[in-house]
């Protein structure tokens, strides 16, 4: 299968079919525990994973961030719109009244160093939770649930730096960072209630989460799914054919879905960190395996520049083998070492403490990535990775690594041998070759093999939380989304390539449950979908990532650009920024600030460092050969407690370049739930220029002034002049709208002026109060904003008009409106 220069004995993998088990009931919308549609909240966002397809619309998903107001490039470079305001704590960066989660953090300045930005102080509902040295915070000293890789540093990320514990809050929020932090993202869900919500503790270590993430590519994520069989099927594939490889009936899951291609071959540019230790020295670290395992396979990179490295294996204080490099061989090639450790030392344990041990060496022993297979049945299965080096501080401290005797740390980019034209065809066969999925009689997922999987310019090692590409012998692509199922699926290859597929192997995972049929009909549950777009970039036009109508949750995408620029910043097509649209808005609820920010690195990625973790990465770089003309990056990013969730419709847009002006082949495969009914309505409009619009809503306002405003909105209509009427008011706002009197809630969208910041004010819906409307966005460049405000079902529910009453506070800018448009929630 793949073509790497081993030494030792390599075995071929096989697969294991679980034995059939009765229908259970696998967690559905049904056990959504009372949080009335928000979607997972709190520590659930990572431990209820199986519950993904489930339809979360009463939950809104925003960001701040440090974009250039004026449409530039300008997105922290001069921290020109990097604080909302300033305080004596320093920069606020974050700032929400009612109730909510914070659910991600990214950071760069200084090429991923943290050290200047000082402190961070995160206050819920008045209360300080977290007031660190931000650099201590993502290095993960703070301690869990701060923990890597919860947490993530320069090192970790190839240049950013990441927060990703789920912070929840009933009343208020505000980040704060002790001096401004030039580039940064906040994500953060808007719930329309506080019912269900615990305002994050920091005393709870959650250390279950992190034990789980710190499994990411190797173990699947959502729990065990009871009863559970999986079908297994080998087949050859010719070109322009396809092949099912599993028909499932009735109502039931996919849990997990495995292939092989054994023609593959993996791709040979790879860049990695490693230590070296001299005599006397050793390294140990501890990895999990499978205890049913019949024996367990060690595969060790190294570098053989150095003549003759030998050392010992010790596996739980029992030697178990020896490393021995040979002659020293060219610098430039990796060589990966393979050793088998018998079942008597192994059977029966979930975990092996390793040693390697000093013997002899022209120089000294280095190491740079130990994969660990258990033996199960036939074949081999991935139970863990253990990436080391400089650069990977959380994954030795997850593994309890340690070295003595250290006489060298650092990076190499090298290559391992491979036949051109074995991998021109490897490459084609990932590129051609589809997986399709049909559910229901529906085709939601139809995407290339090796994108789906995590990597779209070829076979580069990939470990994602939902899906994996071991990249060693034999090894197997992995995915562990939920599929759901309401009266059969069908799995396929459909090869589109021009070379033959010999002997893939597709493994399927599911089970059967009969509520599935009935949450999926009644729109409780979404079909899974993996949307491909391939194509060249368009001048002037974003990349789209998803258009799509209906009901929905986006979890994130796989990407492979192809940059087409000869000279000169040869990545700059990395300029892009990400804007994401949903239920109609017409400002973005996600503006980001460069295309390597929104895959959570840094400054290209360091420069094309390659990285992974579990929810972002860079696992692919390639330069100027290997099938790419000019310079190509493969990244990936998966949303989790940021998903987007959408009633109505999304559009999900990546710039290529700082003005969508760089030539580029692109591709992307889209990873989603949903559902082509639409659960969000325009119901009523106000136009506060129209005088019989005022008069049909009996429209009032103290202290009220107008005028026209021509200014922009942000994102992509931010060249489009938009001329309309608008007010300020100081004192009570009062209209009515007419919603129907089944609706679940209501959407209040209010288009503004938000060249003045922070206004705030009270809402109340029939003279009770639902909260707080509090803007602190302001841009005095693309004026116009279209912001929203959810009205709970608790105040809406059962009336088919609404008394609206907006009272500014006291020292609040004046209140400034357009329109305001009501979405009625089915």
């Amino acid at each position: 299968m793949r073509v790497r220069a081993l030494l030792g004995l390599a075995l071929g993998a096989a697969f294991v079919v679980a034995a059939p088990g009765p229908t259970v009931a696998a967690p559905t919308a049904h056990d959504d525990p009372g949080h009335g549609g928000k979607g997972p909240i709190g520590w659930e966002t990572y431990r209820d994973l199986d519950a993904m397809a489930r339809l979360r619309s009463a939950a809104q998903v925003r960001q701040f961030s440090s974009f250039d107001r004026a449409g530039g490039n300008n997105d922290g470079f001069e921290n020109t719109y990097s604080c909302l305001r300033n305080t004596d704590d320093g920069c606020v960066i974050a700032e929400r009244g009612g109730a909510g989660e914070l659910e991600s953090m990214w950071f760069t300045r200084d090429y991923g160093s943290m050290v200047h930005n000082g402190r961070i102080k995160v206050e819920l509902d008045g209360k300080v939770v977290v007031d660190e040295l931000l650099q201590e915070l993502v290095d993960g000293k703070v301690g869990a649930p701060f923990a890597w890789p919860l947490v993530g540093n320069g090192d970790d990320t190839a240049g950013g730096s990441v927060i990703k514990v789920p912070m929840p809050y009933r009343e208020s929020m505000r980040v704060t960072v002790q001096r401004a932090p030039f580039f940064y993202h906040v994500s953060y869900r808007e719930f329309a209630d506080a019912d269900g919500v615990r305002t994050f503790d920091p005393r709870d270590k959650a250390q279950d989460v992190v034990d789980r993430l710190r499994a990411f590519g190797i173990r699947d994520p959502k729990p065990a799914l009871p009863g559970a069989t999986t079908s297994a099927r080998t087949a050859d594939v010719a070109p322009g054919a396809g092949a099912a490889f599993a028909s499932l009936s009735g109502s039931g899951l996919i849990s997990k879905v495995r292939v092989r291609l054994p023609q593959v071959v993996a791709s040979p540019r790879v860049g990695n960190d490693g230590r070296a230790f001299s005599a006397g020295g050793s390294s140990t670290f501890r990895v999990a395996v499978d205890p049913s395992n019949d024996g367990v396979r060690l595969t060790r990179r190294i570098d053989p520049v150095i003549a003759n490295q030998v050392a010992r294996l010790v596996v739980d204080g029992k030697p178990a083998g020896t490393w021995d490099s040979g002659p020293a061989r060219p610098g430039g090639s990796w060589v990966d070492q393979v050793l088998e450790i018998p079942a008597a030392v192994t059977k029966g344990k979930s975990s092996l403490r390793i040693s390697n041990e000093f013997v002899s060496s022209a120089l000294d022993v280095n190491e740079f990535r130990y994969d660990v297979h258990s033996k199960l049945g036939a074949g081999w299965t991935r139970t863990d990775v253990l990436d080391l080096g400089p650069g990977h501080d959380g994954e030795e401290t997850a593994h309890g690594y340690a070295i003595r005797n250290q006489s060298w740390e650092g990076q190499r980019v090298y290559r391992y041998p491979v036949d051109p034209a074995k991998l021109t065809a490897s490459d084609a066969v990932l590129a051609g070759a589809r997986l399709r999925i049909t559910f229901d009689g529906q085709t939601t997922v139809d995407a290339p093999v090796g994108e789906f999987f995590g990597s779209g310019l070829g076979e580069y090692d990939t470990r994602t939380m939902f899906s994996s590409i071991d990249a060693t012998s034999d090894g197997w692509y992995t995915a562990w989304w939920a599929m759901p199922y309401g009266a059969g699926a069908k799995v396929e290859l459909v090869n589109a390539s021009t070379v033959p597929i010999t002997g893939a192997v597709v493994e399927v995972t599911s089970a059967r449950d009969r509520s599935v049929a009935a949450d999926l009909s009644s729109g409780a549950l979404g079909h899974f979908h993996a949307t491909h777009q391939s194509g060249p970039t368009t001048p002037d036009v974003p990349w789209n990532f998803l258009a799509t109508q209906g009901t929905g949750v986006f979890y994130g995408v796989t990407h492979s650009m192809r940059g087409n620029i000869p000279a000169g910043n040869r990545r700059n097509y990395l300029e892009g920024d990400e804007r994401v649209y949903v239920d109609g808005a017409r400002s973005p609820v996600m503006h980001g600030t460069g295309t390597e920010d929104f895959y959570e690195s840094g400054w290209y990625f360091r420069d094309g460092t390659t990285y992974t973790m579990p929810l972002a990465g860079n696992p692919a770089y390639e330069l100027d050969g290997d099938g790419c003309r000019y310079d190509c990056t493969g990244a990936y990013r998966l949303m989790v407690g940021d998903a987007v969730s959408f009633a109505k419709g999304l559009r999900f847009d990546i710039e290529h370049g700082p003005a969508d002006n760089e030539p580029a082949d692109y591709s992307s495969t889209a990873y989603w739930y949903g559902t082509p009914t639409v659960s969000l309505t325009e119901t009523d409009t106000i136009d506060l220029a129209d005088t019989a619009s005022r008069e049909t809503h009996a429209y009032s306002a103290a202290g009220e002034s107008t005028a026209t405003l021509a200014s922009t909105f942000e994102g992509n209509g931010d060249t489009t002049p938009v001329s309309h009427g608008v007010t300020s008011a100081t004192g009570r706002v009062e209209f009515t709208l007419t919603v129907p009197q089944s609706n679940a809630g209501v959407r209040l969208l209010r288009m503004g002026d938000q060249n003045v910041p922070y206004q705030r004010a009270t809402v109340y819906v029939n003279d009770k109060r639902v909260g707080e409307w509090l803007q602190p966005l302001g841009n005095q460049h693309s004026r116009w904003l279209e912001d929203s405000f959810e009205l709970p079902g608790s105040a809406t529910q059962g009336r088919s008009e609404l008394k609206i009453r907006i009272e500014p506070a006291d020292g609040s800018p004046p209140w400034s409106a357009a329109t305001y448009r009501a979405l009625s929630r089915s």
